[in-house]
């Protein structure tokens, strides 16, 4: 099977996914309110189907793994989430032991996920096979790249992939 038939099975379940379950996340207030949500959703959706696919869990191992897996989420955005107000305190006006103690706390901030990273790096394992792990670590970072790419694609990105990927 060629990557584009892959990508373009890929995304087609994921469109799928995202007619099916944004507004039952929505309604949820799993991400606040409207349109924001919506999308978020369909991110979330996307993500789901996009690390199912890539890591080949079993019905048994999803059972497992997604329960574990969001929280590793969740627990990652909130570091995520302190990280970006710690770097959004930097102004002009700081003193030199402010700058000093706001890279303090980054570097613990990223240290933080690190340790968090091989945490359940131990605990995936626990539920996924190795090979597993791996693919999984290295789907997260291709959804990512994928994401970025369409949004820096902009509104045509959806149409695109004539197999010249």
């Amino acid at each position: 099977m060629s990557v584009f038939s892959s990508v373009f099975r890929l995304l087609s379940l994921a469109a799928l996914l995202l007619t099916l379950a944004p507004a039952a996340q929505a309604q949820d207030g799993q991400f606040g309110g409207g349109r924001r949500a919506q999308r978020m959703g369909q991110l979330e959706n996307a993500k789901i189907a996009f690390i199912t696919n890539r890591v080949s869990l079993t019905q048994d191992q999803a059972q497992k793994f997604w329960p574990l897996y969001n929280e590793f989420s969740d627990r990652r955005r909130e570091l995520n989430r302190s990280g970006r107000i710690a770097r959004r305190e930097i102004t002009e006006g700081m003193t030199d032991q402010q700058l000093r103690d706001n890279f303090a706390q980054a570097f613990n901030t990223r240290q933080q996920e690190l340790n968090l990273e091989k945490e359940y790096f131990e605990k995936f394992q626990k539920v996924i096979a190795l090979r597993q792990v791996a693919q999984l670590f290295q789907a997260e970072r291709d959804f990512t790249k994928e994401v970025i790419k369409r949004v820096a694609g902009g509104a045509g990105a959806a149409g695109a992939g004539t197999g010249n990927d």
